[in-house]
């Protein structure tokens, strides 16, 4: 899952970061709102994580010109702004939640959790494929239920490819899903990665298959 975080605050920006990196989700960060609004305008997050008192461009004009172009991607708006008034005008401008500096990590991230929930899988943690099933919000998955022994990008690649069941997924796709602009990307990577989930999906039946030239589809295999 791809995270972008807004905010101008340097030490607060890189400990979000990092923390939310240990957590695997894919981070970039950007600390001005005009930047902000450019990449928004370019670039797709599964959620956005907005300051408020930014630098050129506000918060709320991020988020009123994210929702003038009808982008629904999931916005926590995270402040230093406790009064009633600001909190009422994010949730007008289309803010999916509020959270007020300053504020426990864990708690944080389970809010990031709950809106990514929400906004890719119609609030249910659970996805489910034949024999298999992931656990969003534990970060885990069972095959025949029993559990599957991942590491987190081979974890990150099945989540992508189960929320985009019956689509084919490209290399690009999964590279900016698992990792931020900083990040280094193998170029055999993804391939390793989807390699490894095959040998451990296909003794039950779940097969990814290869679109040549397109990318990967998540699909039964054809003896189920």
């Amino acid at each position: 899952m791809r995270v972008l975080i807004v905010e101008d605050d340097p030490v607060l920006a890189d400990g979000l970061t990092r923390s939310l990196r240990q957590a695997d989700y894919a981070v970039d960060c950007i600390n001005d709102g005009a930047e902000a609004d450019h990449v928004l305008a370019a670039q797709g997050y599964d959620i956005v994580i907005l300051d408020l008192g930014l630098p050129k461009i506000d918060g709320f004009e991020v988020l009123r010109r994210l929702r003038r172009r009808g982008v629904k991607v999931p916005v926590l708006v995270l402040t230093a702004r406790d009064a009633l008034q600001d909190r009422v005008k994010g949730l007008d401008l289309g803010a999916d939640d509020y959270l007020t500096k300053p504020f426990d990590l864990p708690e944080l991230e389970a809010r990031v959790r709950a809106l990514i929930r929400r906004g890719q899988s119609g609030g249910s943690s659970l996805l489910n494929h034949g024999a298999l099933t992931l656990d969003i919000a534990g970060r885990r998955a069972t095959l025949d239920g029993e559990p599957l022994d991942l590491s987190a990008r081979e974890l990150g690649v099945l989540e992508v490819l189960m929320m985009r069941s019956g689509r084919v997924v490209g290399k690009e796709q999964l590279a900016e899903q698992l990792y931020g602009w900083d990040e280094e990307v193998g170029a055999n990577a993804i391939e390793v990665y989807v390699h490894r989930l095959r040998r451990k999906l296909e003794p039950a039946g779940v097969a990814i298959r290869t679109i040549r030239g397109l990318g990967y589809l998540l699909e039964k295999a054809p003896n189920v």
